[in-house]
């Protein structure tokens, strides 16, 4: 079973005016010592995609040595994952089936899947995924159409369901992150909080999450 860290930051081009800074937020967080950032990308074309997917393989690793290199998750986007050699793939209710993506990607790479209710997380942990999410915890603003907030009780719920790494997402900040990881939830995914600064707010996630 894989070990997840406490802070899993998503990096989602949506929330960058541009490649370069998404580039220089993942280095950021990379140096601070962050081990797992996903990359999401809702509305870019695939070889954009591609293009930012390859500079943030390449920029967040710079110099690092294997064991301190961030593991990068592909989100929804299989294809790409293997292309841009990135370390997993993590998907939702409406994106390819787990099983198809396990047979895309092999046994080697990271599977996630994001549930947002009980019966989801049910039907999920019959599957080959490494780690589930579920959320959101809390009201977010980071999906037009969001699921219903599931909160603190959701997650006690999903850890009673399952014992596999559990990720929590969803308006999850500095501020309710330590509430989230005692109700249950192994690491918490975190996309909002960890845009101003990403360096110096990921050291005050790590401080707090101890």
């Amino acid at each position: 079973m894989i070990v997840l860290p406490r802070l899993y930051p998503i990096l989602d081009a949506g929330c960058f005016p541009n490649t370069l800074d998404l580039i220089t937020a993942a280095e950021e967080l990379a140096s601070a010592g962050v081990t797992l950032m996903q990359y999401r990308n809702k509305s870019g074309n695939a070889p954009a995609m591609l293009e930012q997917a390859r500079a943030l393989r390449r920029r967040s690793r710079a110099g690092a040595p294997a064991p301190h290199r961030p593991k990068l998750i592909m989100n929804d986007r299989a294809d790409l994952a293997l292309v841009a050699e990135f370390d997993g793939v993590h998907v939702g209710q409406d994106d390819l089936l787990p099983e198809s993506v396990r047979r895309i990607i092999g046994a080697e790479r990271w599977l996630g899947v994001s549930t947002h209710n009980p019966e989801q997380l049910a039907e999920a942990d019959k599957t080959s995924a490494d780690y589930l999410a579920i959320g959101p915890v809390f009201s977010t603003s980071s999906k037009e159409k969001p699921d219903p907030v599931v909160g603190l009780e959701g997650v006690r719920r999903a850890r009673s369901l399952t014992r596999r790494p559990l990720v929590a997402i969803g308006g999850i900040t500095r501020a309710n992150a330590a509430s989230v990881i005692e109700a249950g939830a192994d690491s918490v995914a975190v996309i909002s909080d960890l845009l101003r600064e990403p360096g110096k707010s990921a050291e005050e996630f790590f401080r707090i999450l101890r």
